[in-house]
């Protein structure tokens, strides 16, 4: 959706509207907790975005009555995982019997749901390493041929068949205002999981030539551009010992590729992610076209992970762009101002905040004020469930910010 004119930013000193507020849960936030879905109506939160299929994770739930922790073994789908839709697939995605429901992201929509609180599904597409290490054929894998087992990669047809089908299967037959496409497109080098060993080992420029895949798909998708793919994965390691030297903090893969490689393989990968977008978005039409979607992204095009960069075409296809920024982050409010710059008018970006970072509650409603005098039209805050006694107030001051800057 979208139009391709020029967005129009806020004018110098205007007041923005107010912004649709919203908080992320786990399903196991609710589950169990009866007082947590009026702590986000007293805390004034009427959207709640919920993981209806989501990456293995270890979560704290520190205001949970039963537990501190829940550790999600493995990616899942937190629905019934039916032999009827999933037959003998390969890509097949596990069921998460550590929530004690089988389909627990149910159970959390009508807590939600009970209370008048719009419910989206976050569905988080391509990361799975329990996928990636079953089909290691099937995962990102750099020039010095090691594959990213946590990172399925989009160019595999198969790959894109799975996730469309997830994201159908996460959302159907419930009453729900949209879903919230995380990981829609190219995971890279980086990966907080595991005991990681490799913060700071390579400079930014050389992690972006470690994330450009080289999987037998994308090598396919090369040499269908007239690429020689021994000839590119020897400029990628060239390129990669030059990223380690010296680089200002603006360098791109350009500077060490060539623009040409550069922007071939740049085209090669946003091609295999469009089509990813295009695939998932027409599942979820069949099932309900009425959703509203929200594309977590960021404005740099080379950007990879849980928010890969943006395509030229890819923010007109959805109705919210989903950019994380840090609570009180100097570089927010830029962040905003870049991604509206380059999203259609009539498509919303949303600032993803992390209210977890050190941030005092009377910062903000200032800190509010800067995401949306930049562009915001959503704030959509990180994460309720994990928020202990002194970080919940972080929330309620944030609701009360967005409303008073609309007001």
């Amino acid at each position: 959706m979208g139009s391709e004119d020029n967005p129009t930013e806020p004018a110098p000193g205007a007041s923005p509207a107010p912004a649709r507020v919203g908080a992320y849960l786990y399903p196991w936030d609710l589950i169990g907790d009866p007082d947590v879905v009026p702590r986000l109506v007293e805390a004034g939160f009427e959207h709640v975005t919920v993981a209806a299929a989501y990456h293995g994770v270890r979560a704290a739930t520190p205001r949970h009555p039963q537990h501190r922790f829940v550790v999600a073994e493995t990616a899942a789908l937190y629905r019934p995982v039916r032999d009827s839709t999933w037959g003998a697939r390969r890509l097949r995605p596990l069921g998460a019997p550590w929530t004690g429901a089988d389909d627990s992201f149910r159970a959390a929509v009508e807590a939600l749901d009970a209370h008048g609180v719009g419910v989206s599904a976050w569905v988080v597409l391509t990361h799975s390493s329990v996928l990636g290490r079953a089909h290691p054929d099937l995962v990102v894998t750099n020039c010095f041929r090691d594959g990213y087992d946590y990172a399925l990669c989009p160019a595999n047809e198969e790959v894109r068949e799975y996730a469309a089908l997830l994201a159908a299967e996460a959302i159907r037959d419930l009453p729900l205002e949209g879903v919230s496409l995380e990981a829609c497109g190219q995971l890279g080098a980086a990966h907080g999981g595991q005991h990681e060993k490799s913060a700071g080992a390579y400079t930014p420029l050389a992690e972006q030539i470690l994330s450009i895949c080289c999987c037998a798909a994308c090598r396919r998708g090369w040499s269908i551009r007239g690429l020689d793919t021994g000839a590119v994965v020897r400029s990628l390691r060239e390129g990669f010992e030059s990223a380690m030297g010296e680089r200002g903090p603006d360098a791109s893969p350009a500077d060490v590729l060539g623009p040409q490689l550069a922007n071939q393989l740049l085209a090669c990968r946003h091609t295999h992610t469009d089509n990813l977008l295009n695939e998932v978005l027409g599942a979820i039409g069949e099932i309900n076209p009425s959703l509203d979607v929200s594309l977590h992204a960021r404005p740099d095009p080379w950007a990879t992970g849980a928010s890969p960069g943006l395509t030229p075409t890819a923010a007109r296809q959805v109705h919210a762009v989903l950019v994380p920024v840090e609570a009180a982050s100097p570089n927010c409010a830029e962040t905003i101002e870049t991604t509206r710059s380059c999203v259609p008018t009539g498509v919303a970006v949303a600032a993803y905040v992390n209210l977890l970072a050190p941030v005092e509650p009377d910062e903000a409603v200032e800190h509010t004020d800067r995401l949306l005098h930049s562009g915001a039209d959503e704030l959509q805050c990180y994460h309720f469930g994990l928020a202990n006694r002194t970080q919940l107030p972080l929330f309620s001051a944030l609701a009360a910010g967005s409303r008073a800057a609309g007001g």
